[in-house]
């Protein structure tokens, strides 16, 4: 049995990293930080996510990405759980829709939550945790 990835696995992935604080907005959607500074987040209705009838997405995550070549990397994944909108042009950062978090393992998933984190954690913090991994 595969294990899938879920809401929860997601909140569980992202708040088990040094330093990481959840954040809701009004309508109880969280946003993932650390020192202030987003890595993940679920997006709220945008003009520029918009389903096959025009209607705005209400189930869309981002996740910050090391650069854009693996950005490119993640959109070229032939799955097509990765999408970007033209609002992310020149943005290190990746979409997936939060029914697609079921095609991904909690692996794969814990990978994208940790690599987002990297890119906004400090230094310091970054170096402990690694050395903690290996």
């Amino acid at each position: 049995m595969r294990l899938v990835a879920t809401m929860a696995d997601l909140d569980a992935l992202a708040l088990a990293l040094p330093q990481v604080t959840k954040e809701l907005s009004d309508d109880a959607r969280p946003a993932y930080k650390v020192h202030g500074k987003l890595f993940c987040c679920h997006r709220g209705r945008r003009p520029d996510a918009v389903d096959e009838h025009g209607e705005r997405l209400d189930d869309v995550l981002m996740f910050r990405v090391e650069d854009l070549d693996v950005k490119e990397l993640l959109l070229s994944d032939a799955r097509g759980i990765y999408f970007t909108t033209p609002h992310f042009d020149g943005y290190a950062a990746v979409l997936v829709r939060i029914p697609d978090l079921e095609r991904l393992d909690l692996d794969e998933l814990g990978d994208l939550i940790a690599e987002a984190w990297l890119t906004r954690a400090q230094k310091r913090v970054v170096k402990a945790w690694l050395a903690k991994q290996s």
